[in-house]
């Protein structure tokens, strides 16, 4: 009952319409983060790939093995999202329509990398990772020409 009248209460009040350019309107926009994020898809996918299970039906053994290939799954799919997330602020937030006469292909360009994201989850494909890696690096070059910047694409491993 106090729930539905402060309820009642809290809706009459009046209230101010916020209005902002994205999710946070700070300005700041680096596809650093997004690259971040892809090269731990691409180095999960090698781990997942590389991981061998062990032979015989030692139950610790299998045990370590099941926690290890769970986590380097939960860590790929995390990371797809969150490039996933990161591309999109750029792609919705950042680039306006001006930006089509420099880069006529963004569109296209930004859709296949958020269809990769989903790629890089659903799949453990090496080749799915690094497409990832290129599109998001092509993304990289597109942001920093539209500052007027051609900054260097730097990988951390």
């Amino acid at each position: 009952m106090l729930r539905s009248a402060l309820s009642k209460i809290l809706s009459s009040l009046p209230t101010a319409t916020v209005k902002a350019h994205c999710d946070g309107p700070c300005g700041v926009y680096d596809p650093a983060s997004a690259r971040v994020a892809a090269e731990a898809v691409l180095s999960m996918t090698k781990k997942l790939i590389a991981l061998e299970p062990p032979q015989g039906s030692d139950p610790a053994a299998w045990a370590t093995y099941n926690n290890t290939f769970s986590r380097f799954v939960a860590i790929k799919e995390e990371q797809a999202k969150e490039t996933k997330t990161e591309l999109l602020i750029l792609w919705t937030d950042y680039f306006k329509p001006e930006h089509l006469a420099s880069f006529p292909d963004l569109h296209e360009t930004f859709w296949k990398a958020a269809k990769l994201c989903s790629a890089c989850k659903v799949n453990i494909d090496q080749k799915k990772a690094e497409d990832l890696m290129e599109s998001v690096e092509k993304i990289h070059h597109m942001f920093w020409k539209s500052k007027g910047r051609s900054d260097s694409w730097v990988t951390a491993s």
